[in-house]
């Protein structure tokens, strides 16, 4: 099992994996967190292709074959398991083959063949919850990962459609989506986004993350996704959303402070 309740689990990287340049300050500062922060369990996460953005004209990333390199090199150099996103069945196998855990985007948490695929990896499988489904409704989800022969599997709290161009957090969410036997995770930047806001491309408050983060950790979640860049101003995609690396040690120690408060550490 890659979860283990005893430590918080952080999904921390650049929102696309960009290039090189991009996530080896990432890395470096996520090896300096893991061993300030031993009660940490960090994967190391990016997208090769931001398939589902707003715009036609909106950079997609380095592709499957540059973007599972980078994940490979990561890997390599530094330890950490990798995780990253899906958008095809046939990708599921290559994919499998370099990263420990498989991301269902949250537009596609319902696709029946994507939940399979990945299921059948043998790999652990992050299903990211749509903005467009209750807790209760993750259930379904759930049971195709089992009925699938996934071994281990989470779900990840993204936020719900909140009228337009805004998402809001159930704190409740937590507490229901464990309750159906996998761990449940919070995504802190993601939540803040402000979808088609921002003239063409996604919009979002970053200064939202540390507060609902924190929330999310006294409400029970039992890890965080937190996207960071060297430079969120030239982020091809969430910049907004992206916490610069420079503060995430501040980040990471109050949240920290709060979930060992939540289990009486």
């Amino acid at each position: 099992m890659l979860f283990d309740p005893t430590k918080l689990l952080l999904l921390a990287g650049p929102c696309s994996l960009e290039s090189e340049a991009t996530c080896r300050p990432v890395a470096e500062m996520l090896t300096k967190l893991a061993k300030q922060h031993p009660e940490l369990n960090i994967v190391f996460k990016g997208s090769f292709d931001k398939a589902n953005r707003t715009s036609l004209n909106g950079d997609r990333g380095p592709g499957l074959q540059e973007g599972l390199a980078l994940l490979a090199k990561m890997k390599a150099d530094y330890g950490f398991p990798v995780v990253t996103d899906f958008h095809e069945r046939q990708q599921a196998a290559a994919v499998g083959e370099v990263c420990d855990v498989l991301q269902i985007p949250a537009f596609l948490c319902r696709q029946t063949d994507l939940l399979l695929a990945a299921a059948a990896t043998g790999r652990v499988v992050n299903v990211k919850k749509g903005q467009f489904l209750s807790p209760q409704e993750m259930e379904f989800v759930v049971n195709k990962l089992r009925e699938g022969g996934a071994k281990e599997f989470w779900q990840t709290e993204r936020g719900t459609t909140f009228g337009y161009n805004n998402l809001v957090v159930d704190m409740r969410s937590f507490a229901q989506m464990k309750a159906l036997g996998a761990p449940a995770i919070f995504d802190a930047t993601h939540s803040v986004q402000q979808p088609g806001a921002a003239g063409g491309k996604t919009g979002g408050r970053r200064e939202f993350v540390p507060p609902l983060a924190r929330a999310a950790l006294a409400a029970g979640a039992d890890g965080l996704f937190i996207e960071t860049h060297p430079n969120p101003a030239k982020a091809i995609s969430d910049g907004p959303n992206q916490i610069p690396i420079e503060e995430m040690p501040a980040l990471i120690a109050s949240c920290l402070a709060v979930w060992k408060a939540v289990r009486g550490a």
